[in-house]
Order: C-alpha cells, then sequence, then structure tokens
C-alpha cells in the first residue's frame, strides 16, 4: 500500500509559502500546498527533476496537508504517475508529490497575477478552464 506521511519542503518552498501567504493572506501552509499540488497536476507536463539537498525546511504531516480529502489527494497523484507512464511505488509516488508540489509553488509565488486571495482563485480557476479553440 503506498501512504504518504510527512510532506517534506525546501527552503526555497518554505520562501515561496512565506510569500503566498503574506500576499493572500491564507493562513496555513497546508492549504496553500493543496493549491500548488494541484495548479501543477493540471498541467500537461511532467515536472521537472531535481535534486533536493539538505534538511527540509517544513514538514507537514500528510493528513494535516490533506485534511478529511487526503485520499483524493494521494488518489489524484497515483493517476497524475499512471498517465506520465511511471511506476507506482512508494518511492516514485513521493519523488513526484515533491516535484510537483514544488512546481506549483514556484508557479504560484513567481505569479505577479497571484496578490490577493482573489488573484489566486483566478489563476487556477485559468488553469481548470479549457484552451481557447
Amino acid at each position: 500500500m503506498i501512504t504518504i506521511e510527512t510532506v517534506r519542503i525546501d527552503e526555497q518552498g518554505r520562501e515561496q509559502l512565506i510569500r503566498l501567504k503574506r500576499h493572500t493572506g491564507i493562513e496555513t501552509w497546508n492549504v496553500l500546498c493543496r493549491w500548488a499540488l494541484c495548479g501543477s497536476l493540471a498541467e500537461p507536463t511532467k515536472p521537472p527533476t531535481r535534486q533536493f539537498k539538505g534538511e527540509p525546511a517544513v514538514e507537514i504531516a500528510w493528513r494535516v496537508f490533506g485534511g478529511v480529502h487526503h485520499e483524493i489527494y494521494l488518489a489524484l497523484l497515483k493517476q497524475r504517475c499512471l498517465r506520465d507512464g511511471l511506476e507506482l511505488d512508494q518511492a516514485t509516488v513521493h519523488e513526484q508529490f515533491r516535484l510537483h508540489l514544488h512546481r506549483g509553488l514556484g508557479y504560484l509565488a513567481s505569479d505577479r497575477s497571484v496578490r490577493s486571495i482573489g488573484g489566486l482563485a483566478r489563476k487556477l480557476d485559468e488553469v481548470d478552464a479549457p484552451a481557447a479553440a
């Protein structure tokens, strides 16, 4: 059975969370991380591979990260792994989770339109909208 026990975020991700919290007023990092994960999962491309060095700057328990919907977030991640042609083993799912989370944080923190909770909602609504024909 594949599980995630702890969400680990590096120093760059921590700084991005601080910036997002300041701009959006969303107080809890787990909520911002959920938005970041979903934004990255919605992207058609795989997240770039990267090495995470050193100790994590932030650790969040998986059940705190996902709340009552933690099983749904894990199912979405597994589905994305399958879509990307990846194995569904513990190490791959963990790695993909971390890559998607950090890519999503980077997208949100670097987007100048995300300067309020409304800007965050509009940004993620764009991700969900069908492409113009």
